[in-house]
């Protein structure tokens, strides 16, 4: 059964490769969503609304990549994603460097088998180097060394890291990053405890 499975979906996907020329741009991606809906099962809090496009994403997917996007239509999308930041209502931007690095290291998470009753973590290592110790990191985004000594930490640099936790394409449309807070990835002390990992003197960060 499984075998007709694999089949029906792969001769689904050459016959939308087939027609692509004979189909729009939107015809297409429709029907590719259907194949992926089909394809793939809901498991633990791994559903298939996770397919699902917001308006910010489906706009990222008109274009082969952020370059090829006009410069009017990202700052329109940098712009709305900037109005989606809640700021913490006490004021306080800065927690617990020591917690954030913590969070910074785990990519426990929003995966199918981890339970969702634990706290998410930001899995920032995948992508960005933290401290001079650590042997293995990722490189999609930038190197995070110095980021406090090169910045300072005025309330303006708070406001904007803070912010870029929260929702980096307030910053970059169609960003990599994910959105931390405005996808519900990380609690509001949790963002606080990395944008002081980020800021903090004492931060292995800033070492």
């Amino acid at each position: 059964m499984k075998r007709i499975h694999a089949i029906a979906t792969a001769s689904c996907i050459a016959a939308l490769a087939g027609c692509a020329t004979m189909m729009s741009d939107s015809d297409v991606a429709k029907q590719a969503l259907e194949v992926m809906k089909h394809s793939f099962k809901p498991n633990g809090q791994a559903k298939l609304d996770r397919l699902d496009q917001d308006d910010v994403q489906a706009t990222c997917s008109k274009y082969e990549s952020h370059d090829k996007m006009p410069k009017d239509v990202a700052a329109s999308l940098e712009k709305s994603q900037l109005a989606t930041v809640r700021y913490p209502a006490d004021g306080k931007l800065l927690g617990d460097w020591k917690a954030g690095e913590a969070i910074a290291q785990s990519g426990v998470g929003k995966q199918f088998n981890d339970d969702p009753a634990r706290p998410n973590g930001a899995n920032c290592y995948a992508c960005h180097q933290l401290s001079q110790q650590e042997l293995a990191f990722g490189t999609i985004g930038p190197s995070l060394l110095g980021y406090g000594k090169l910045r300072g930490n005025t309330p303006d640099t708070q406001k904007y890291t803070y912010a870029k936790v929260y929702n980096s394409q307030a910053f970059n449309a169609c960003s990599n990053m994910p959105r931390f807070g405005h996808n519900g990835i990380l609690t509001e002390q949790q963002m606080k405890d990395v944008v002081a990992l980020l800021l903090d003197p004492a931060s292995p960060v800033n070492k």
